[in-house]
């Protein structure tokens, strides 16, 4: 008897007031680890109206002007004044890249924790390695679903949020403002996904444009386009902006902060989640560097076809090197046996957090690539964690 059941995610674009704060927090750490790769960084953001605040400890040698950062990059998401004046177009948020007040209480890194963190002795410590930045548990996950080993309803929420964007900036639609949602439901049999029930889009939007115009625009242009036609169904419930308006939006409508859209930033709720956040973290925190560490295990796991669905949980303990715990979970799906999965795993990869740095390359300024659309999956094809360039090593660790 076939087993099915209907899955729902959520995305949300650049323009989201979380977003904004994620995408200033990442931009500040490229910032400082494009003039000092060893920079401690821990920014968030917070954006009420127009108002943006910057908090956390940043310790670093490079010399950075904060809020030059955050103002570009809010002006790169699209709330510049500025910018749609020059080109004509209307503009009604209180949220504005020039004119935003702006407040830093950045501090420095404790030296507590710094101690547990850098590779170098100290009273008490237990090893002169470099320690997590962090105690905690990280998931990493991958399944069948799509190309970039993603589940789908996250990963296309993803791709409409990401080409609304993109219809946004290109100023196909001119009416179209940053701030958007979207959520995609996936109906499953026996484990694979085989229509879309339903998808949401609610689009910030200029005051001109008629809500039924707009619907048949984003369905067209939009829907159509991104979700694949064999997935859609002439029972597909389109829900396109369902509260008939959407003109106050971004942090004018809602405040902002950094590092509450993650299981957004994950497997859309699919995979488990350890609870820690990603943006503004720089690697040396086990919560964004060993979530990226977890998913690539995981993705080249399925990707050299030991399973069709992985889960892989690390976890550490704050100032010590190695993970406390490593487990492998493949939901009866795998091919090989999981003790053995789990031994070539261990083989082959080195889940040490100074490890995890270097096996990744992760001291450099990419995580602003990351910080929208998903961390994992589509949008982040390039990055390391990305890559299934194990496949062939686990297959001879096996």
């Amino acid at each position: 008897m076939s087993k099915s059941f209907i899955f729902s995610s959520e995305s949300v674009t650049e323009g989201h007031p979380d977003k904004v704060c994620d995408t200033v927090s990442d931009a500040i750490l490229d910032a400082c680890l494009a003039q000092d790769p060893m920079s401690r960084v821990a920014c968030e953001t917070l954006v009420k109206d127009n108002v943006l605040a910057l908090a956390g400890e940043i310790t670093t040698g490079a010399e950075i002007n904060y809020e030059e950062v955050a103002r570009e990059a809010v002006r790169k998401i699209g709330y510049d004044k500025q910018y749609a004046e020059n080109t004509g177009y209307s503009y009604s948020s209180k949220f504005d890249a020039e004119s935003l007040f702006f407040m830093n209480f950045l501090g420095k890194q404790s030296q507590d924790i710094a101690q547990g963190v850098d590779a170098k002795a100290a009273e008490h410590k237990d090893t002169a390695e470099q320690g997590a930045g962090d105690q905690g548990i990280m998931f990493g996950y991958a399944a069948h679903d799509t190309e970039e080993l993603m589940p789908a309803p996250i990963a296309y929420a993803h791709r409409l949020g990401e080409a609304l964007t993109n219809l946004r900036k290109d100023r196909v639609h001119t009416w179209l403002r940053p701030d958007s949602k979207t959520q995609v439901s996936m109906q499953y049999v026996d484990g694979k996904p085989v229509s879309v029930t339903a998808v949401v889009v609610s689009t910030m939007h200029a005051e001109e444009i008629d809500t039924s115009e707009m619907r048949e625009i984003l369905k067209r242009d939009l829907i159509e386009k991104v979700i694949p036609g064999d997935l859609l169904t002439d029972d597909t419930q389109y829900l396109i902006n369902p509260t008939g308006r959407f003109v106050i939006g971004g942090p004018e409508g809602d405040a902002g902060l950094t590092g509450r859209k993650i299981i957004v930033d994950t497997y859309g709720g699919m995979g488990r989640h350890g609870g820690g956040a990603f943006s503004g973290k720089d690697p040396s925190k086990v919560d964004r560097s060993a979530a990226y560490m977890a998913r690539w295990v995981a993705k080249n796991i399925v990707a050299a076809g030991m399973a069709t669905e992985c889960e892989l949980q690390l976890a550490y303990a704050i100032g010590y090197p190695d993970p406390v715990s490593i487990n492998v979970n493949t939901f009866g799906t795998n091919q090989v046996d999981d003790e053995k999965i789990i031994k070539a795993v261990k083989e082959v990869f080195s889940f040490k957090a100074a490890d995890i740095v270097a096996q990744l390359d992760l001291l450099r300024p990419i995580y602003s690539q990351s910080t929208n659309y998903g961390h994992f999956g589509y949008s982040s094809t390039a990055l390391p964690w990305e890559q299934a360039d194990k496949v062939e090593d686990l297959k001879s660790a096996i």
